[in-house]
């Protein structure tokens, strides 16, 4: 794949310029929109530069790198009231004297610690790591950057995301559900502080631009992936003039996002069950060997598929998973015997059924011999069972961010009455997985937020004003950010170029081809060709 000539670049950006569309005429007063972004700017420009004192990590899994702490406005529009610490993480460039300046790399979400991510090792490698310093960090709301709470106490917390219920399967499952949602809003309410009210994206991209200013880089260089893309394309949105590239992986599109979470969800659900069909698709191909749910199974209420020799086909696992999640809807399900036996419940399946499908490498094949012990009932093995569920819990200081963010950032109705028929409507475009990614968000309807919504919320438009295109790279099966989402993100950030991994499998488009794509763009602003592709290193179920 080749990339375009940097003094190409520069005639493509000035094309580009002449044929953005102009938001107030020439000398005219500026327009409503030009006046707001103005207004957060000028909030975020007046808060004073926090100073970074740059200390080895205290912590043992962190000892590779440097820790700072910054503190940034809890709210913008009082620059000089309370601040909040920000917590960052840097890993310095392997070689200094070649150095570029900083990579910042956020974790996506919403609610994903930088910190976290850290400690499982080298944010960023190869050339990246030579010429960059790479920073990541908490998001104001997450882990060691002001944790939103919504609960007394951790017992309490853990309590209640180990009772909650995604996706609830009858009407008495709904009601407590509508109860729980209740009791996490009112629990952030009363527990959240002042932070609450101004966890919004726009707030975490000035953030960016106050590190960036503290780093003392003239124009941003960062990549991010999933909602991290989306704090990027905010960042651009606000900042256009001061970014120096932005490397988006895993594409929302911001103004469905925003404007229309409804669908949003939509598109997520269809991509998620489209995702489904092609893992069921992929495992037949692979046959028993090198996909466990493909072999012969059924116990009780599931389908047998064939004989010992006969070929297994998509519509078949597609009847038996099925058949699984229906049983599992009807009550919980006992794997394995005795006391050593695992009861699971419909919501930790659903949860870790939709999880597993963001990893083609390791998710599908753990996927593959969930559904298979499942189906086998008592005869399954419950330690694979556990350990498989357990692998995809999420923190639950992850949930409460991740609930808070989305709030102060998504448009749902705050009427619970509706929610019945959101669900019933996503049910239709995803039988799998469409009530599943509406209950996530449910706690949103009674959301303590402002009737008027919150003052520094960004609704677009989302057109990218900078002397470099952004690059935007998905899958072309993406469970959770759809291909069709990077479309639509590129059509509206107007500059930006969208790299497509063709038989790509997964939530994280990375492989050898994207590696290097990513490599020359963010170090010597290369730009791939219009319409360029990649492809995976290997396909599912290869190994």
């Amino acid at each position: 794949m080749s990339a375009v000539p940097s003094w190409k670049i520069v005639i493509v950006v000035a094309a580009l310029v002449v044929a953005l569309p102009v938001v107030s005429g020439c000398g005219g007063p500026p327009s409503r929109h030009e006046s707001a972004v103005a207004d957060l700017v000028a909030q975020a420009d007046a808060a004073p530069t926090p100073p970074l004192d740059w200390a080895p990590c205290a912590e043992p899994k962190l000892s590779r790198f440097h820790c700072a702490t910054a503190q940034v406005p809890v709210d913008y529009a009082h620059p000089d009231g309370p601040t909040l610490g920000l917590a960052l993480v840097l890993q310095q460039a392997a070689e200094p004297q070649r150095r570029i300046g900083t990579l910042f790399s956020a974790v996506g979400g919403p609610g994903g610690s930088g910190l976290r991510w850290a400690e499982s090792g080298e944010l960023l490698g190869g050339e990246l790591a030579r010429r960059f310093d790479v920073i990541t960090f908490d998001q104001r709301g997450v882990g060691r950057s002001g944790q939103v709470r919504c609960f007394a106490d951790a017992e309490q917390q853990h309590r209640f995301w180990s009772g909650a219920v995604f996706a609830p399967a009858t009407p008495e499952q709904e009601r407590a559900a509508d109860a729980a949602s209740r009791e996490l809003a009112a629990g952030c309410a009363a527990h959240g502080g002042a932070l609450l009210g101004h966890l919004t994206t726009v707030d975490a991209a000035r953030d960016l631009d106050l590190l960036r200013r503290a780093v003392g880089d003239p124009q941003l260089t960062y990549e991010g992936g999933s909602y991290a893309s989306y704090l990027g394309q905010v960042y651009g949105a606000l900042f256009g003039d001061r970014v120096r590239a932005l490397h988006l992986a895993s594409v929302i599109d911001p103004d469905t996002y925003t404007n229309d979470t409804r669908s949003a969800l939509e598109n997520r659900a269809a991509g998620t069950e489209e995702v489904l069909d092609e893992f069921l698709r992929l495992c037949a191909d692979a046959g028993r060997e090198r996909c466990a749910f493909a072999a012969p199974g059924g116990q009780g209420d599931a389908v047998v598929s064939g004989g010992a020799g006969a070929p297994v086909r998509p519509a078949d696992l597609r009847t038996r998973n099925d058949a699984v999640l229906q049983r599992l809807r009807e009550g919980p399900l006992a794997v394995g015997a005795g006391e050593r036996a695992r009861t699971v419940t419909y919501a930790e399946v659903l949860s870790s059924h939709a999880l597993l499908l963001y990893d083609q490498e390791q998710g599908w094949p753990a996927l593959a011999e969930l559904l298979a012990e499942l189906e086998r009932g008592p005869a399954g093995n419950p330690g694979a069972v556990g350990e498989i569920l357990s692998a995809t819990a999420q923190p639950d200081d992850f949930l409460d961010s991740f609930i808070a963010i989305s709030c102060a950032d998504n448009s749902f109705p705050r009427d619970p009455g509706q929610w019945p028929d959101l669900a019933r409507d996503l049910a239709n475009v995803s039988p799998t997985y469409g009530a599943f990614w509406l209950s996530l968000h449910h706690a949103c309807a009674f959301w303590p937020s402002p009737p008027e919504g919150y003052a520094q919320r960004y609704t677009g438009p989302w057109i990218l004003r900078s002397d470099t295109p952004a690059v935007l790279v998905d899958n072309r099966f993406d469970p959770v950010t759809p291909l069709s989402g990077a479309r639509r993100a590129q059509q509206e950030l107007v500059n930006a170029r969208l790299v497509v991994v063709e038989d790509g499998y997964g939530h994280v488009p990375l492989n050898e081809c994207t590696r290097k794509l990513r490599e020359r763009y963010l170090i010597d602003l290369q730009l791939p060709a219009p319409g360029a592709t990649c492809r995976p290193d290997e396909l599912p179920f290869d190994r």
